[in-house]
């Protein structure tokens, strides 16, 4: 089976799981606890929180472990936009992931003032269009980094600049992004992004499930959604997941040491895309063309339905998806797609291929001469 499907989730990759065995075992305790079995998990956690922090550009307090990347947006939006004392009023893009887009809904539905900004055919977001739309009471900003669904990359560090210069906080969505730090352009390092705060999810670089952390800058007022125990400095309340958090950091070590480059994955992208467009008549690329994430390939299918493709696909032994796992199974079109001005009986014929730096030509190819069959080409 060709697996192309890693931006819902990818394989715990073995080095992870080593990293976290001794969590799972003889440091089993409970990082709050004061005795020896306590001291050896906290040493893991705050060893974890360390080289987190390391990968990131920044400081280990400023790091908060959370139960994914959905959670870690919940925090960064209404966190955020609950305590800044100027205002009730967010900023988010049309095409974000829905922890963020929801986030942001639900704020609106306690007397928040959203404003969702607009995307261009390529799903980009205008750094004009943001700077139109700030206020004097904007509390926070959020914009992704990169789009699961369409591959598309933001200029993040040029749109954070427009909100500093307004001196609001900025969060990106980096779930995505996070296993490509040496492509261009998805740099993780805070400063160099300019960004507030930054969220992202172990299971989508090779780490387990069930696990994501926040990012917030040190200074910028975050009031908390957990409360409890006050364990991670107040900030999430809970006692912690330290195999988990272990295994995202040895994740994020092991991606800026990966074998295969960024750019050799894009290269194997285009060459599939290239592939794709030549033997599926009416087949177009979704997203931009060339600012997308290197493992990321998405398309409409016009005339044809895009599950009962995906269907066909995997009875060919490849598997795909038509866009965002969380919406997986529901009849309406992807909002991405829409608010990019595909129509929306087009979004509905979508086949998204995403994969890691393990694929091969040769599995691509076979990917590709699979999609041409089920389409007829």
């Amino acid at each position: 089976m060709i697996y192309l499907d890693e931006a819902a989730t990818t394989p715990l990759r073995r080095d992870v799981l080593t990293a976290m065995g001794p969590y799972l075992g003889p440091a089993f305790g409970n990082p709050s606890s004061h005795h020896e079995i306590g001291d050896a998990a906290r040493a893991g956690l705050e060893q974890a929180r360390a080289d987190v922090a390391e990968a990131l550009g920044a400081r280990p307090g400023e790091v908060t472990f959370t139960s994914g990347g959905t959670e870690a947006a919940n925090t960064a939006l209404k966190g955020i936009a609950l305590a800044q004392p100027r205002g009730r009023h967010v900023v988010v893009s049309a095409v974000e992931h829905p922890a963020v887009l929801e986030s942001a809904r639900w704020l609106g539905r306690i007397g928040y003032d959203v404003t969702e900004l607009a995307v261009d055919g390529d799903g980009l977001v205008d750094p004009d269009d943001l700077a139109a739309v700030l206020r004097d009471d904007t509390t926070v900003v959020s914009v992704q980094h990169a789009s699961n669904e369409v591959g598309t990359v933001q200029p993040v560090a040029a749109l954070a600049e427009v909100a500093a210069r307004h001196e609001v906080p900025f969060h990106t969505d980096a779930v995505q992004s996070a296993a490509w730090p040496d492509h261009d352009g998805l740099t993780l390092d805070v400063g160099a992004l300019g960004v507030q705060a930054l969220s992202l999810s172990a299971h989508k670089l090779g780490g387990p499930k069930g696990v994501g952390l926040l990012w917030v800058r040190r200074g910028v007022r975050v009031e908390p959604l957990v409360h409890g125990g006050g364990q991670q400095g107040g900030r999430r309340s809970g006692t912690e997941d330290v195999a988990g958090a272990v295994g995202l950091a040895a994740a994020l070590r092991l991606t800026r040491s990966a074998g295969t480059s960024a750019a050799e994955v894009a290269a194997r992208r285009d060459r599939f895309v290239a592939a794709v467009l030549e033997s599926v008549p009416g087949a177009a690329l979704t997203g931009h063309p060339a600012r997308r994430l290197p493992g990321h390939a998405s398309f409409v299918l016009p005339g044809r339905s895009g599950e009962s493709v995906l269907l066909d696909l995997e009875r060919r032994g490849v598997v795909c998806s038509s866009g965002s796992a969380c919406h997986a199974g529901s009849d309406e079109p992807s909002h991405v797609l829409v608010a990019m001005g595909v129509p929306g009986e087009v979004a509905q014929t979508a086949a998204r291929f995403t994969f890691g730096r393990s694929v091969t030509d040769e599995q691509l190819a076979d990917a590709a001469q699979a999609l041409a069959d089920v389409c007829g080409r």
